[in-house]
């Protein structure tokens, strides 16, 4: 499975997610590269100062932050169980490469207004790839949010039943996030069972459910 995280919107936590969902899925024993197709190279980044600390691999990141990435990602995708596409902000060829490579596509959103999220120009994507890819499936994840808070209640009830749906699972604001990527590590390196381990676990497991045969949705 090729699970790309996509949203043009900057600072929704596309990385932080995309990093540890590798990092659950590799601690589970499966082979897991982590394509970087950001320009900025966040996840690159964070596999350097891992290195930088001594810390042992979890699994490998490459740099591909070009418009060709569906056609070599195929390629990393014959010796992996996943693969993981942290992805562009805002650069359409590359953000439709991604899109053409993945078969489950999560949005990484943040408890705010829903116009902001889910712009014309990212859902006409989509429609886009789906006509090469007309099995691509598409979640929203609310990511930084506090469950107890009107606005993330509000949120997730407004994409209850909306085309894209979202994960039940969410994911907190949280500081054990910003301490871990600091040095290199994942969240579970730092605490096995803390909120954000938890969290991560569940939504890795929700992932792991969805039938990717079904049709689009």
């Amino acid at each position: 499975m090729i699970v790309a995280l996509l949203n043009q919107k900057g600072g929704v936590g596309k990385t932080t997610l995309a990093l540890h969902l590798a990092g659950q899925w590799a601690r589970q024993g499966q082979r897991i590269p982590l394509i970087d197709a950001d320009p900025q190279g966040s996840s690159l980044d964070w596999s350097q100062q891992r290195s930088r600390e001594g810390v042992p691999r979890l699994f490998g990141v490459v740099g591909l932050a070009r418009d060709t990435l569906h056609r070599e990602g195929s390629e990393l995708a014959r010796d992996a169980d996943h693969i993981v596409i942290d992805g562009p902000p805002r650069v359409a060829g590359l953000m439709r490469s991604a899109l053409l490579a993945a078969d489950l596509v999560l949005i990484p959103v943040q408890p705010s207004p829903f116009d902001g999220w889910a712009s014309a120009e990212m859902l006409a994507l989509i429609r886009e790839a789906r006509i090469y890819r007309p099995a691509l499936l598409v979640r929203f994840v609310l990511n930084r949010c506090g469950a107890r808070t009107v606005i993330a209640r509000e949120t997730a009830r407004t994409l209850a039943d909306h085309d894209p749906p979202v994960l039940a699972s969410t994911v907190g604001q949280r500081t054990a996030f910003a301490a871990a990527a600091q040095s290199g590590r994942l969240v579970f390196e730092r605490d096995d069972a803390g909120p954000a381990t938890r969290e991560i676990a569940a939504l890795t497991a929700e992932i792991n459910g969805l039938d990717l045969g079904r049709p689009a949705r």
